[in-house]
């Protein structure tokens, strides 16, 4: 291991069965001089008491409520002194050896801001998984995909996205960052709660003139759906709405123009589609995220401005110039059929 200083910081929220099945591992494949860290978010559960009773040698740093995933970052984050954060969900199993590749690439290439682990599913370990799968990329109209996940179909491991290279974003399932550039970027929008937090920081730190870095090196398996499954209506107000958000603050003036005459279609479309599906939670979630996006603007503008008046780069590397949904529809559904 280099001489930087390198945490591992967990945020828990009632998740004391996650904590018991994983925290062992992280432990146990935590090398000499690496600390671990939960940051436990208001957990109502038994997290709290387990932990000191069960893993005294883990740092345990109490929050007053449950601030989600972003400001619940930002708030631990704050209280902890390192080179190098490893945000890891508590969900996460590592095997020896995750942390070493990681830690490597942020001291080889100072360029770089944040790297990952190539993400597998627990429940299938031959599988991507989706948070993050191999690095992940974005369309042209906002929508993220992987290497190795298209929406929701993944890809079987064969080794073939194994090497190591520069992403549009990577997960937050699994983020290892640079403790220097988190903070000066004012870390996690806090406003997100959660969901499309880890991508919108990824595209702001591209903007400043940083990459963002896949190393399969690093291998992890996720359980994933701890917190929210994908079809919650709660999953899907929070991506529709910080996707938006994400794209007012961070596209150019083009795509902006781009977004804005092709997403109100194709968002009330897919509201459609779940009220037919019998979904209505779904639809209405749907119409809640363009409501809280509408009621952002004054406050977005202002941060697109404080963004752009410091930024060293386009951000446009890696957003990919087609559209991922015609593509699905036309049955390319790899990643190698897409780019």
């Amino acid at each position: 291991m280099s001489k930087s200083i390198t945490k591992i910081v967990i945020l828990n929220w009632n998740g004391a069965a996650h904590l018991r099945r994983f925290l062992p591992h992280v432990i146990s494949s935590c090398p000499e001089g690496v600390e671990v860290i939960v940051a436990d978010n208001g957990s109502t559960d038994s997290s709290v008491e387990m932990l000191r009773a069960e893993f005294p040698t883990v740092t345990l740093l109490e929050m007053d409520r449950n601030y989600g995933f972003a400001s619940g970052y930002n708030r631990a984050l704050r209280q902890i002194s390192a080179d190098y954060y490893i945000l890891l969900n508590s969900d996460v199993e590592t095997p020896k050896g995750w942390v070493e590749p990681l830690v490597r690439c942020l001291d080889e290439h100072p360029d770089v801001a944040a790297v990952s682990p190539k993400l597998n599913a627990l429940a299938e370990r031959d599988k991507f998984e989706y948070a993050g799968a191999a690095g992940g990329y974005m369309d042209f109209l906002g929508y993220p995909f992987c290497r190795g996940r298209i929406l929701r179909t993944t890809e079987h491991d064969h080794g073939q996205y194994d090497d190591e290279r520069d992403v549009f974003w990577v997960s937050g399932a699994a983020f290892a960052c640079r403790a220097e550039v988190f903070h000066a970027l004012g870390g996690f929008d806090d406003h997100f709660f959660a969901h499309m937090e880890e991508i919108d920081l990824c595209w702001r730190m591209q903007l400043a003139g940083y990459r963002i870095r896949i190393v399969p090196q690093s291998h992890v398996w996720h359980l994933g759906g701890g917190t929210l499954t994908v079809d919650s209506p709660s999953k899907i107000f929070y991506n529709h709405r910080n996707n938006l958000a994400m794209l007012f603050k961070c596209a150019s003036s083009w795509q902006r123009v781009v977004v804005a005459v092709m997403r109100p279609p194709l968002d009330l479309l897919a509201a459609l589609t779940y009220l037919m599906q019998g979904r209505a939670d779904n639809f209405r979630a749907v119409f809640r995220a363009w409501r809280d996006f509408m009621a952002w603007h004054p406050r977005l503008a202002q941060q697109r401005r404080q963004i752009r008046a410091s930024r060293r780069d386009d951000g446009q590397h890696h957003i990919y110039k087609g559209s991922l949904l015609l593509r699905y529809v036309l049955g390319q559904r790899e990643f190698g059929d897409m780019m």
